[in-house]
Parts: C-alpha cells; sequence; structure tokens
C-alpha cells in the first residue's frame, strides 16, 4: 500500500496546497467548497477558530497536529467571510453554491420552455448568483445597498432578456428541424447566463472600481487601496464566472439528447427528469472547483502595475490582493 503524502507544517493564513499550480489550487478549493462544511455546528467552528487564535498568540495545546490546525482552518475559511470576519449565509457560500444552484440549473435546462418559464429560471438563477456574488466579495470598503440593488437589476434584466429573445428567433427560425430547434433551444442558457454573469460581477462589485480594494505586503500588512488591484479582481471573477457555466449548460443538453434516443428511457419517460438532475449536479460539481481554480483567491501583482502611491509605501516588489471568489 503507497503511504499517503506527509502533512506540511501549518502556516496560519496560508493554504495548504501550493497556489502557484493549477493543481495546488483545484485541492485548495475542492476543501473551499466541500458540502460537508455545510453541516459544522456552531460549536464545532467556535472550536476551529479558538484552535487558529491559540496558534496565532502562541498557547496551542499540547498534541495538536499540523492536520487538525490545517482542518480548522478549512472549516473557517469555508463559513466566514476573510475580510469581515462574519459567517456567511449558507446558500450563498461557495460550498452551498452546487448543492442550492443545482434544481436552478435545472429548471433552466429543461426542455420546452415557456417565455415565462424562461423569465422565472433566469430570474431566480440570477438572484442566487447575486447573492453569492455579494456574499463572497472583497469586503475590505463598505458597499452601499443601493450598488447591490443596481447590479442585482441589471443582471436578472440582461439574462432574461437574451434568454427570452433567443428563444424568440429559434421559434421563428422555421427551416430548422423539430431535433435541431430542440437541441439549440436546449443551448439558449449558456449565453444568456454567461452574458449575464459578467454584467453580475461587474455591477454588484462597481463599488471597488471606484474605491479600491486594499493590497498587502509579504507580512499581510495593509499598503494602501488600489483601484487597479480591483480592476484586475473584478476581471479575473468575471472570467471565471464566463466558464463556469460553460460545461453546465454545454454538456448536459448534449449528454441527454444522447440518452434519449435508449429505448429504456423512450418507454419510461419518468426516468428523464431523475437522470437529467444526476447529469447536472456532476458537471455542476466538476466545473466550480476548475473554474474557481483558474486564478488564485489571494492573487498577487507587481507594484510597477499598480499606482504610484502605492509603490511609494512599500519596499515590495510584490502585493497581493483578495480576489473574491
Amino acid at each position: 500500500m503507497a503511504e499517503s503524502a506527509p502533512c506540511p507544517i501549518f502556516q496560519l493564513g496560508r493554504p495548504r496546497y501550493d497556489q502557484s499550480s493549477f493543481l495546488g489550487r483545484l485541492r485548495h478549493f475542492a476543501e473551499i467548497i466541500d458540502p460537508g462544511t455545510l453541516f459544522v455546528s456552531e460549536r464545532r467552528l467556535k472550536e476551529c477558530v479558538q484552535l487558529l487564535d491559540d496558534f496565532k498568540h502562541g498557547t496551542l495545546p499540547a498534541g495538536v497536529s499540523d492536520l487538525q490546525l490545517w482542518e480548522a482552518q478549512k472549516v473557517k475559511q469555508a463559513i466566514i467571510h476573510p475580510d469581515t470576519g462574519e459567517k456567511i449565509f449558507m446558500p450563498f457560500r461557495m460550498s452551498g453554491y452546487v448543492p442550492f444552484g443545482t434544481p436552478i440549473v435545472i429548471g433552466l435546462l429543461l426542455p420546452n420552455q415557456t417565455v415565462v418559464s424562461t423569465i422565472i429560471w433566469q430570474w431566480l438563477n440570477q438572484s442566487h448568483n447575486a447573492c453569492v456574488n455579494y456574499a463572497n466579495r472583497n469586503a475590505t470598503k463598505p458597499t452601499p445597498t443601493s450598488k447591490f440593488l443596481q447590479g442585482y437589476v441589471g443582471a436578472v434584466t440582461s439574462a432574461v432578456s437574451i434568454a427570452v429573445g433567443l428563444n424568440v428567433l429559434i421559434q421563428k427560425a422555421n427551416k430548422l428541424n423539430p431535433a435541431t430547434r430542440m437541441i439549440i433551444q436546449r443551448l439558449v442558457p449558456f449565453p444568456a447566463v454567461a452574458s449575464a454573469n459578467i454584467c453580475n460581477v461587474g455591477l454588484m462589485r462597481h463599488n471597488e472600481l471606484s474605491e479600491g480594494i486594499d493590497v498587502l505586503d509579504s507580512n499581510g500588512n495593509i499598503v494602501g487601496s488600489s483601484k487597479i488591484a480591483a480592476k484586475h479582481a473584478i476581471m479575473e471573477t468575471a472570467f471565471t464566472r464566463v466558464v463556469l457555466p460553460m460545461p453546465i449548460f454545454v454538456l448536459p443538453p448534449i449528454i441527454m439528447s444522447y440518452l434519449e434516443r435508449f429505448p429504456l428511457l423512450q418507454s419510461n419517460r419518468r426516468l428523464l427528469l431523475p437522470i437529467h438532475s444526476l447529469v447536472c449536479l456532476a458537471t455542476f460539481s466538476l466545473s466550480l472547483p476548475l473554474a474557481i481554480s483558474l486564478f488564485p483567491q489571494m492573487s498577487e501583482i507587481e507594484v510597477s502595475h499598480l499606482e504610484p502611491e502605492i509603490a511609494m509605501a512599500t519596499d515590495c516588489k510584490v502585493v497581493t490582493y483578495n480576489k473574491g471568489l
């Protein structure tokens, strides 16, 4: 039997896995989005926070292993916002994104959508996305409620407009045969959701562009507030929001159009919905860690690329910022 990899020495506030490689980030975010953390009790969370505080102040009880400290940090990072120090509401945590978002994805991909059902599912999807984006934003600067509402209305409007518009165009395309039309209709949610996700991130976090976000030196001290770093953070997050729905909204329609040809499903139509649900759950579960692993959460940027006042405030050549999720 092969020996398991040795547990690295614990470093407070540092990721357990190498963030310079995609595989390291994938393993890191797989822990952050672990749905098992949704069931952590309040008592267990307090124990984890206390254990990390004891480590920070050098009062750690004897016998506590590095593995226990890494597990405690995993729990804290999955539940508590790194900037505000407050608990993130369960449905809006990244660990709750798949469990709470899968029913909406299934609804978006249902065949034979009407205009009303399209509007309802797009509204639910962007409502959930807006809350997730807000809950996992960079919160080093306060965001007015008015900005949240502007982003929410903009994202929902763009998603519904694109989805309804594409559906109407497809229905008017008389040259398409019914089978081709159904496949294309099932693919409509992707461009609608992808474009709306960009609007959602940009509008929900627009305040960061005007206020800037905190950048930190190698010791974790705040150097200053940078609008350029905020632009990088939002662009990186928006890109992941385009990549995320790609397999979710493209693969299930293709897979289902193939599976529906089997005699078993043709004679048992009631099996279509549960199988469709499993396909959506599988693709969503794989897509989320792959998409958010494209960039590290604590991203680095060279000081020479930032505002002059930032460069004058530190001797470090590279600073970090919380990209958000």
